[in-house]
């Protein structure tokens, strides 16, 4: 399904005002990192509500509600500007890193925290590239 939603995509739906059409394939894992860190991390945040341990809790929903809009934000790629595509890049890469941070924690005590941070770096990975990708582009 993935690879038939981008082929639908047309070459003006992944560019940017001022910059060259993106490359679909980084596109493609980038949103696909961000859903798998969403779901990661919201399976997270139920294990550590139940287990009482709220800041991890918290970080895990915030995470998941950054890589929703980030995700979101990707297919409407024509609405946005390299500046702010950047900084929604920027604070997705910050708050996967704090979730990481904070599940690392928990990470040998819980099977899930250990899936939740890997995931968070997988994110990180796949926004830097897209990163990578606009300043190769531009």
């Amino acid at each position: 399904m993935d690879a038939r939603m981008m082929d639908a995509m047309s070459a003006e739906m992944t560019s940017m005002s001022g910059m060259p059409e993106m490359d679909a394939a980084v596109m493609q894992a980038c949103m696909d990192a961000c859903a798998a860190c969403e779901q990661a991390c919201t399976i997270c945040s139920v294990q550590m509500m139940d287990g009482h341990m709220m800041d991890c809790a918290s970080a895990c929903m915030t995470c998941a509600d950054m890589c929703n809009t980030m995700m979101r934000a990707m297919l409407r790629m024509p609405g946005m500007t390299p500046a702010s595509m950047m900084a929604m890049l920027d604070a997705c890469i910050a708050m996967c890193q704090t979730c990481m941070d904070m599940c690392m924690m928990h990470a040998d005590q819980s099977p899930v925290c250990a899936m939740c941070a890997e995931a968070c770096r997988a994110c990180m990975d796949a926004c830097m590239a897209v990163k990578d990708a606009m300043m190769a582009a531009a």
